[in-house]
């Protein structure tokens, strides 16, 4: 999507403002911003009139400025927003964002600007490899110190600070410095229409499909994104059929952990083609609580910033609910068919199986014999089951195995549409769909494009996933092979919090997210000041939607760096910087196996002997493992001596094996 207005500097100064004007108005029309359009137009009659005369003295102290393009109103579709203006000053790229009442720069514009900066280096196409310069132009600001010299190499300058006065002054200066003229100018029509797709995180994807977006236009123009458009196209073709030939379907999607199968079925839930029929065919589930609220208090807020009023709570939860409450409710309804057609199951594996749903209903059934039983009573309808594997976490998780019993024994009339790695129990499925061979008489179509096999969540390094495994299957060889491909991902380790607090602030720039995550187990951690208790955790079921939801300076915010989130809480969440705490639940044994499993009871561990409740833990550590976006450190403590329950030996011993699998230290 190009900016509303572009324009050679010469040509720009030449122009008349009302027509500029005119013509960003015209632009702006179906923003759906209309009772800001008066104070819009204000703001960029001011921004005419600071960008001007800068654009004149420019031109005279360098003269071939005048070629350079300034662009004004250029989308950024991560951020739903705009960036003010951006200057293409041969091979630097200029991010401008305008305060016009401001009477002082503040940090939040500072932020703002530089995540739109970042946003450029990362998912921008014809900004790839070019410097950008981040500049904060409030026109009544007193004049600001330069900022410090920095390295160019993350491509992202230290943002500078103008005013109407020194801006032309500022820009010259940076160009001069940072200009090289062995470098290719930038051509301004192919960067204005590059290619800029980014790779949202879950809940600014949820956002964005909320207000009318798909998965072409917020996802990132690599492999991950074609094989994630192509698996989301293959529902919506098998919901289509299934709607026209009266067909009872149930879809398993797999696909390593950062693959993108919740942003897949989010996207079918929103695809206008099916939203479009004036009743809801379409819902996501899911059973994982904290992530049902952070993403329903997501799509509210931006819905309530879009359109200025509130109300969003009632219409998101017609597109995403807890799964068990849906279940629940449509018990209670008897043999009444639920509203929606296609029901989209996330983390489908780790639905109950009957004892655990026998604790919490009266029913004796597991949840996905359940929930087949629920969509039969329609005459058509699809389930979608999104499958990982290595995220079971919690007891009383039936498996994939509990819906290939459900369906042969019950459900045989039900079609199924299967991705190759669910049949063959791939690591990415954890399971085979039926653990014994034997299929019955089912209809079985097997399709790779029901695979979803690139990282898409951790967009610098898409083997990460890999080194989480060979880390975690005790094989520091394979790790530290594999890290050599990491490059573009930083990882670190260290025996101070302190430090890796300093480290995450150190790299968090922008509006991006960082924070703390440990195992719910690490009960220890506590002497180190976070608490891991299921109280603490519990008792507040709002203080995770602050942590992932609130600005950076928000007390309540990940970025504090004060609260670490369990794996229940971040479960299919992300952050772009992550601190994992490692914890004694889980330590290296170098005489007894790759691990010593431990659960904390009382005042003092004991031994896991349950192959069960040690897999659990061992996929508690993969899913904060594999967190983070951009980059990670971890930090292990030192223990104490005089603590039996923090013996330094545990780790030491850890942290001796994860500088094998190739971290370095910091």
């Amino acid at each position: 999507m190009p900016a509303f207005y572009r324009a050679t500097l010469a040509s720009f100064i030449a122009d008349d403002p009302k027509r500029i004007l005119g013509e960003l108005a015209t632009k702006s029309g179906d923003s759906g911003f209309v009772d800001l359009k008066n104070r819009q137009i204000k703001a960029w009659e001011v921004e005419i009139k600071v960008l001007a005369p800068a654009c004149k003295t420019l031109i005279t102290e360098v003269p071939e400025s005048q070629t350079w393009t300034l662009l004004l109103e250029y989308p950024i579709i991560r951020r739903q927003k705009r960036i003010d203006a951006v200057i293409l000053a041969a091979d630097v790229i200029f991010c401008l964002e305008f305060k016009t009442k401001d009477k002082a720069h503040s940090k939040n514009a500072q932020r703002q600007v530089e995540d739109y900066a970042l946003d450029l280096r990362d998912f921008h196409e014809q900004s790839l490899g070019r410097y950008i310069v981040p500049v904060v132009v409030a026109p009544k600001a007193p004049a600001a110190d330069a900022p410090a010299a920095e390295s160019r190499s993350d491509f992202v300058g230290p943002v500078r600070l103008a005013n109407a006065t020194d801006l032309a002054t500022i820009l010259a200066g940076t160009f001069r410095s940072e200009h090289n003229k062995a470098t290719s100018a930038i051509e301004a029509p192919s960067w204005d229409n590059s290619a800029y797709r980014p790779v949202p995180t879950i809940i600014e994807a949820a956002e964005a499909l909320y207000s009318g977006h798909n998965v072409r236009e917020i996802a990132h123009s690599h492999a991950g994104a074609a094989n994630l458009t192509v698996t989301s196209e293959k529902l919506i073709e098998i919901i289509r059929r299934a709607q026209q030939q009266t067909q009872k379907v149930v879809c398993f999607v797999t696909g390593i952990p950062g693959a993108g199968k919740t942003l897949a079925g989010l996207n079918v839930v929103h695809n206008p083609v099916l939203r479009g029929e004036g009743r809801p065919p379409a819902v996501f589930l899911s059973g994982n609580g904290p992530l049902v609220r952070i993403v329903s208090a997501a799509i509210a807020r931006d819905f309530k910033r879009r359109a200025r009023v509130s109300g969003g709570e009632r219409e998101v939860r017609t597109f995403v609910q807890n799964v068990h409450t849906f279940i629940r409710a449509a018990l209670d309804k008897q043999n009444e068919p639920p509203a929606e057609n296609v029901v989209i199951f996330d983390e489908a594996q780790r639905a109950w199986d009957a004892i655990q749903t026998a604790k919490k209903t009266d029913q004796e059934r597991s949840e996905p014999e359940l929930m087949l039983s629920i969509m039969d009573r329609h005459h058509w309808a699809v389930i979608v089951a999104l499958v990982g594997g290595g995220q079971e976490i919690n007891t009383g998780e039936a498996g994939l195995a509990e819906w290939g019993r459900s369906l042969r024994q019950s459900f045989p009339h039900w079609r199924i549409a299967v991705s190759p790695e669910a049949l063959t129990g791939d690591t990415s499925a954890g399971h085979r769909l039926f653990d014994d061979g034997s299929r019955g008489s089912l209809i079985i179509e097997e399709d790779s494009a029901l695979h979803l096999r690139v990282n898409v969540r951790a967009f610098r390094a898409r083997r990460l996933a890999e080194w989480v495994d060979a880390v975690l299957e005790g094989d520091p060889a394979r790790a530290a092979k594999i890290m050599s491909d990491l490059h573009d991902f930083p990882l670190a380790l260290t025996r101070s919090l302190v430090s890796a607090k300093a480290w995450l602030r150190g790299h968090t720039r922008g509006l991006r997210r960082c924070g703390l995550v440990a195992s719910s187990g690490a009960m220890r951690l506590r002497a180190d000041g976070l608490e891991l208790s299921s109280g603490f955790r519990q008792g507040n079921r709002d203080m995770y939607v602050h942590w992932f939801l609130d600005e950076p300076t928000d007390v309540r915010s990940s970025n504090q760096l004060e609260i670490a989130a369990s794996e229940f809480e971040c479960q299919g969440l992300e952050l772009d910087w992550v601190g994992l705490c490692w914890g004694g639940d889980l330590t290296f044994g170098a005489t007894t196996g790759p691990w010593l499993y431990r659960s904390f009871s009382g005042n003092h561990w004991g031994d896991l002997h349950n192959p069960v409740d040690r897999r659990y833990l061992l996929n508690t550590y993969r899913v904060l493992l594999t967190r983070a976006r951009e980059g990670a450190i971890i930090w292990l403590p030192t223990g104490d001596r005089g603590d039996a329950t923090r013996s330094p030996d545990w780790f030491n011993a850890t942290a001796e094996y994860l500088t094998r699998c190739g971290i370095p230290s910091c």
